[in-house]
């Protein structure tokens, strides 16, 4: 009989298992025996377990917020907006700091050597932390705890990196061992070129710049790749104090600094002995610090290209990843160069010629500490561009002279001082010579000037002041004007919409209102006085009368008329006559923007200074021109017609409208109010405009190429004075833009649309002539008129002739009476003129 099966059954596998239980239970019991005999082992035990659970927790809070390395593989550093003009060629950028974005292939490898024979020698074998230089930085730290001073050393160029973008720069421990856990974090990500492509772009080197090239051209006005031996040294050093060794008083802590570092590349084979003993004996070679040069004359255009930048993508990070001052755009404007330094001359020769004599009107500013007077004055961030003029502050005065200070620190005699002029007050100088200067006089009268492209509605230039450096107020779009007679034509095309014609017949006699029992009658009046007879259309637009262009919106609806004026963008006004005569509210540019719909035959686009903005990568993603065609893009061609892209602009007026305007408003060039136009020889339309006071004076008006309105006023409106007149002090400006860009304006007449027909006419009496011919007489009887069809007027006949011989003689009786009249009151101050000017508003 077989013994039953038990432990002992298999006994070298039963033996094994059963000494190991039974020691290993013996162990255990012995050790927990020990442990309850001997209080310090317990004691231990619970030091070592707190321990451990001290550090885990411990490194649960360091490593908690830490950030994620993974989005350094697409991480965006920070970024200006590049800004072009209309030729491709950057104009401007919108920087607080210097940052110029480089690939690794595009850092020359000497200075690369540089980099790393400063910061961090084995960068390409260790793994994100150097232990050696780590224990280094450890005593240093230890010997200067308690001492206020910063320990130095220890981070490697994958720590730095870590510290710049991911972690912040936080002086202390914590922050350090945070740096090496995200630097160990950071090389099993990135590669060892893509991290030093990181650190060469981002790295703070002083002088607002960030990143090699960036600094390359603040020290040195170089690009990376022309660097010699010795500039790339200086660069490798400026990690360490990057706002210490550029400056003059370090110069001997700098060379002593980058002499070192010279040392370390020979040491590593990075650099000969010749190269660096070479290096070594040749001074630093800054160049003095200096802010970014653009062309002055654009300031007003990219300050209003800014806001509508920023309206559309934000201004900072903050504000998303396309933002105007980190996001790294591209921004195509149609920024003229040509044009818009033609507009800045002239707009500041007229408010020089309105100035005239005046003298010194007012400081610019006024400084009260004069203790810290040039950081007053750089704060004040007042500048001007014009001639050799300088922005400084009056330091000191005794009589007639004193002293200036200016924001780079020096001074010079002040001579001619007004008696108003008072220390501490800022006001633009001129030198005399090398150590004195004058007081030099801002005009106090203002204005703004804008040229559109009426087929596109690009802006091509801009001026809201006499310089962008002392305000950047922008009278082009902000100020808020009456237009006065320069909104006429607009009464008139509506008159010419609703069955009207050029030779219209209409009295320019009283007109009044009645405004209730209180008020009675208010009546208006011409520029003047004077008055009476019924005169062609034509001729009330180009002498800018008052009372017929009331008689025409009357008769013809002034809701209709303030209708005009909102569909081409004027404005939004109530019924009133007065609007009429250009007493609401617009500004330069709202009226450039209209008169171009009156030269490209009605359609107006909307007036524009970006053409399009581009990411940093160059993909677009804003266009002006939004519109799309679908169909542009096909594969094969599939037999049908060519695709087309729908019409850009809006038809805000009749085509044949729009033109009778436009041809009446040759005539006032050439006969009219903008007379002092005509010697320039060139298909031109305009409107001149003079508001009530007078406070502004207006024109309007340039070819189907260029559309340009400009006017001059107070700030605070008051009166320029009776003689100020738009055909007086306004046409000039827009005259003196034609002449230094003459080969600019085309010579080509006016296109008239289709249906316009063209008839000979008097002048005078608007009747159609036969048998005759008009001549290149401005003053000629015989011109030709545009009329729609169906609407010529009726032959000239011998009645007619005897009609406007009557009434030409009653209105020179009547002119002689207003004339008398006029000679007994009091004398206004005016200038004798050739021609009736206008006064918009309501008398």
């Amino acid at each position: 009989m077989s013994e039953p099966a038990g432990p002992e059954a298999d006994p070298e596998t039963g033996e094994v298992t059963y000494r190991i239980r039974r020691e290993g239970g013996g162990v255990f019991r012995s050790l927990g025996a020990t442990w309850r005999r001997r209080p310090w082992l317990r004691r231990f035990s619970y030091v070592v377990l707190a321990g451990l659970v001290g550090l885990g927790a411990f490194w649960i809070v360091l490593t908690k917020d830490l950030p994620s390395t993974d989005k350094l593989a697409d991480y965006q550093p920070p970024l200006p907006t590049m800004v072009r003009g209309i030729d491709g060629q950057i104009a401007y950028s919108y920087a607080r700091e210097r940052r110029v974005q480089l690939r690794f292939v595009d850092f020359p490898r000497q200075l690369i050597d540089a980099y790393l024979a400063a910061e961090d020698k084995t960068f390409w074998t260790h793994g994100g932390v150097d232990y050696t230089g780590l224990l280094g930085a450890v005593v240093d730290y230890a010997s200067k705890l308690g001492s206020g001073g910063r320990a130095k050393g220890g981070s490697t160029i994958t720590q730095q990196v870590a510290k710049n973008i991911l972690i912040g720069d936080e002086y202390s421990v914590t922050r350090k061992l945070k740096e090496m856990i995200v630097a160990r974090r950071i090389e099993s990500v990135l590669t060892k070129q893509q991290i030093l492509e990181l650190y060469l772009n981002e790295i703070p080197l002083g002088r607002q710049s960030f990143g090699v090239q960036a600094a390359a051209r603040a020290y040195f006005d170089k690009d990376v790749d022309q660097l010699d031996l010795r500039e790339a040294a200086f660069l490798a050093i400026l990690p360490k104090a990057p706002e210490r060794y550029g400056r003059k008083k370090f110069e001997g802590m700098a060379i002593a600094r980058r002499n070192y570092v010279l040392d370390q590349m020979v040491a590593n084979g990075w650099a000969t002995p010749a190269a660096a003993a070479e290096a070594r004996a040749m001074p630093l070679g800054l160049k003095p610090r200096r802010a970014e040069r653009y062309d002055p004359s654009i300031g007003y255009f990219m300050e209003e290209t800014r806001r509508r930048l920023i309206d559309r993508f934000g201004e900072n990070a903050e504000d998303g990843p396309l933002s105007v001052y980190a996001g790294g755009l591209w921004v195509r404007t149609s920024l003229d160069t040509t044009m818009q330094n033609a507009v800045r001359d002239s707009l500041r020769a007229g408010l020089l010629r309105y100035h005239g004599n005046r003298g010194w009107v007012g400081p610019l500013a006024h400084i009260d500490d004069l203790d810290t007077w040039q950081t007053q004055l750089i704060v004040s961030n007042l500048t001007i561009d014009y001639k050799d003029w300088r922005i400084g502050v009056v330091t000191s005065r005794s009589g007639s002279s004193g002293q200036i200070g200016f924001t780079d620190g020096s001074t010079a005699t002040l001579t001619g001082i007004p008696d108003k002029l008072r220390a501490g007050d800022v006001t633009a100088a001129a030198p005399i010579n090398s150590s004195t200067y004058a007081v030099r006089s801002i005009p106090e009268v203002s204005g703004g000037m804008v040229i559109e492209q009426p087929a596109t509605g690009r802006i091509l230039a801009m001026q809201g002041g006499f310089d962008s450096g002392l305000g950047s107020f922008n009278r082009a779009t902000q100020a808020m004007r009456q237009p006065g007679s320069t909104i006429k034509p607009f009464v008139y095309a509506t008159g010419l919409q609703y069955g009207m014609t050029p030779a219209t017949q209409v009295l320019d006699g009283t007109f009044c209102v009645y405004q209730g029992a209180a008020l009675g009658n208010k009546c208006f009046r011409n520029f003047g006085g004077g008055g009476g007879g019924s005169h062609t259309m034509r001729w009330g637009l180009e002498q800018s009368r008052n009372l017929m262009t009331v008689r025409i919106a009357n008769d013809t609806g002034m809701p209709r008329v303030i209708k005009t004026f909102h569909n081409v963008g004027i404005g939004d006004y109530k019924a009133y006559l007065s609007f009429a005569l250009g007493a609401g509210e617009t500004t330069v540019s709202r009226m450039v923007n209209a008169y171009s719909a009156l030269a490209n035959n009605g359609v107006q686009f909307n007036a524009s200074l970006i053409d399009y903005v581009q990411d940093r990568n160059g993909k677009v993603i804003w266009r002006g021109d939004d519109r799309r065609c679908m169909s542009c893009n096909m594969p094969e061609w599939d037999g049908k017609p060519m695709p087309r892209q729908a019409r850009r602009g809006k038809q805000v007026l009749d085509p044949a409208t729009a033109y009778q305007v436009v041809h009446m408003l040759e005539g006032v060039v050439t006969r009219g109010t903008a007379v002092t136009l005509r010697d320039l020889k060139l298909p031109l339309f305009g409107k001149t405009g003079t508001t009530s006071g007078p406070t502004d004076v207006w024109f309007c008006g340039g070819s189907q190429d260029y559309v340009a309105g400009v006017y001059l006023g107070y700030d605070n409106p008051r009166s320029l004075g009776g003689y100020a007149q738009g055909g007086r002090i306004a046409a000039p400006i827009f005259k003196q833009v034609v002449l230094a860009t003459k080969d600019r304006w085309s010579h080509q007449p006016f296109v008239a649309p289709a249906g316009i027909r063209m008839v000979r006419i008097d002048r005078v009496s608007g009747k159609q002539v036969m048998g005759a011919e008009p001549s290149d007489d401005p003053k000629s009887s015989i011109i030709w008129e545009a009329f729609k069809p169906d609407t010529e007027p009726k032959r000239y006949t011998a009645q007619d002739e005897f009609t406007r011989k009557r009434d030409a003689l009653i209105a020179e009786i009547r002119g002689a009476q207003a004339d008398r009249v006029a000679a007994s009151r009091p004398k206004a101050e005016t200038e004798p003129g050739d021609f009736v000017q206008e006064q918009g508003g309501l008398y």
